[in-house]
């Protein structure tokens, strides 16, 4: 098992480098978190969600993801309340007082059961903690870290962000916040993010083994891969390139943002430079604007209208600037979203960008599946966006059913022209297809749209699709961790 310190001290890119290690010695191995608090979420083939880093954790180990590698998944929506998932599907949404009264005693069977379903295949379960072990006003009700490890009666790695400063503090003042049976299956510290001489380390590292008797297994130096965050946070620590790109594309940071791993091949892409503006900030000069996904779309889409940067994606795309929308952000295009029976919240109506002919209503039936579609011929006033009969991957993950309102105005992207349309007078775009770029060819065609504007030379399109490319960045941070990290003693 591997605990942290903190949030964002290393557990999920850990957890995901240890199940590399393990499939490369041939074993079975899986990942599991027991409870996860993300917006970024999967779809698995049978139409079910869980959390997208437990799915990247599978892809590390070699395997497809499946629904007992993550129970349970809480999508925070504001006002403390987050709707609550169990073996992947919505069971009702409820406030933060009241969710470990309801639900509990079934989120933990939840867990006991998944975990008896991942034994039955798998030679190896490495499982992923949350937040701090430590928290004692959480302690009674914690599901997801050292309940686990001693259900498990799992060897546990305890690691700490030096980075963040005071990593002695955090490792000893963790130790002491455990019970003694918890302190118990602690094996081994872990360090990450360091950034300096091992040297000048080496004096604390003995000050801590010899106060705690458990050895350090690893210092990992700062790693510059990007591994997929789950939480919105991480986007305002990434570090906005220095040099030059060919291409700007300004991402909307809404305040529920879901789903942001959309644009993790953008983000790989060498010629481009992905910005994440926030409300309030001013939308620049870009190439392109995205409006990303939202767990709370009209809640989010009203907060675009207050702060001014609705105005500005609609001046922008009467300039003609090149706008796309995906899922809720493909609401949010349309002329006005309503929830007549409160789903999200309150009923109500709100205003969109009306940059597209049309308008969704919420519904309580929820779309979580995965898709195999085609891109159709267009015509050629939106430039031969893309060849007919691309295949095209993606899965939805979203609440509302968008209905078009003059289709004279709009032409479809995929041969369901539900899944995207396009506007027939001005760039904008919107689909439901989460993952999207992360179809190679795909997103050399729309990038290409962008620097033919900039009379810049197309791209390639003939490339494999993000996967290949995922895969060799776990590879990348498997193979800058492992040096530093020694868990031979776990592995025998």
């Amino acid at each position: 098992m591997v605990v942290g310190t903190t949030s964002h001290a290393g557990k999920s890119m850990l957890t995901a480098v240890i199940c590399r290690l393990l499939m490369r010695q041939g074993v079975r191995v899986s990942p599991f978190k027991g409870q996860n608090m993300a917006l970024n979420a999967y779809v698995t083939h049978e139409g079910l969600e869980m959390g997208h880093a437990q799915a990247v954790q599978a892809w590390a180990a070699g395997v497809e993801p499946q629904i007992a590698m993550n129970p349970i998944l809480l999508k925070p929506q504001g006002n403390m309340t987050s709707q609550v998932i169990i073996k992947g599907q919505s069971v009702g949404q409820v406030q933060a007082a009241d969710y470990y009264r309801l639900y509990f005693d079934q989120g933990w069977q939840a867990i006991v059961e998944s975990l008896a379903t991942l034994q039955q295949s798998f030679d190896w379960i490495v499982c992923e903690g949350a937040g701090s072990p430590a928290e004692i006003n959480l302690k009674h009700r914690d599901l997801t870290n050292m309940r686990v490890a001693k259900h498990l009666n799992a060897a546990t790695l305890l690691v700490a962000d030096i980075d963040r400063g005071g990593v002695f503090a955090h490792i000893v003042g963790t130790l002491e916040l455990l019970d003694p049976d918890e302190r118990a299956l602690i094996k081994g510290f872990v360090i990450n993010k360091f950034r300096g001489q091992r040297s000048l380390l080496e004096s604390g590292l003995t000050w801590l083994e010899e106060r705690t008797g458990i050895p350090v297994v690893g210092v990992i130096p700062w790693v510059d891969e990007v591994f997929p965050s789950e939480d919105s946070l991480s986007l305002l620590e990434r570090p906005v390139r220095g040099e030059v790109r060919d291409i700007t594309i300004a991402v909307i940071r809404l305040p529920r943002v879901s789903n942001f791993t959309d644009f993790d091949p953008l983000e790989a892409e060498p010629t481009v430079q992905v910005r994440y503006v926030l409300p309030g900030q001013s939308l620049g000069n870009p190439d392109a604007v995205i409006v990303p996904g939202s767990k709370t779309t009209i809640a989010d889409m009203q907060v675009l209208h207050e702060c001014g940067l609705a105005a500005q994606i609609q001046a922008f795309a009467k300039a003609g600037g090149m706008v796309l929308g995906i899922c809720g952000g493909f609401q949010m295009l349309g002329e006005a979203i309503a929830d007549l029976q409160g789903i999200e919240g309150v009923a109500t109506t709100v205003p969109g960008l009306n940059l597209l002919p049309i308008k969704t209503k919420m519904e309580l039936a929820k779309v979580t599946r995965q898709r195999t579609t085609q891109t159709i011929a267009l015509p050629e006033y939106w430039c031969q966006f893309g060849a007919a009969g691309e295949e095209i991957y993606g899965y939805e993950i979203h609440q509302g059913q968008t209905q078009i309102l003059d289709e004279s105005k709009v032409a479809p992207l995929f041969i369901d022209p539900m899944l995207g349309l396009v506007s027939r007078e001005t760039s904008v775009m919107g689909t439901y297809l989460h993952d999207l770029f992360s179809n190679g060819a795909w997103r050399r065609m729309w990038l290409n749209q962008l620097r033919q504007r900039k009379n810049l030379a197309p791209l390639d399109t003939q490339i494999p699709n993000y996967s290949v490319q995922r895969d060799q960045v776990l590879d990348n941070i498997t193979d800058a961790v492992a040096p530093h990290l020694d868990l031979s003693g776990f592995f025998r």
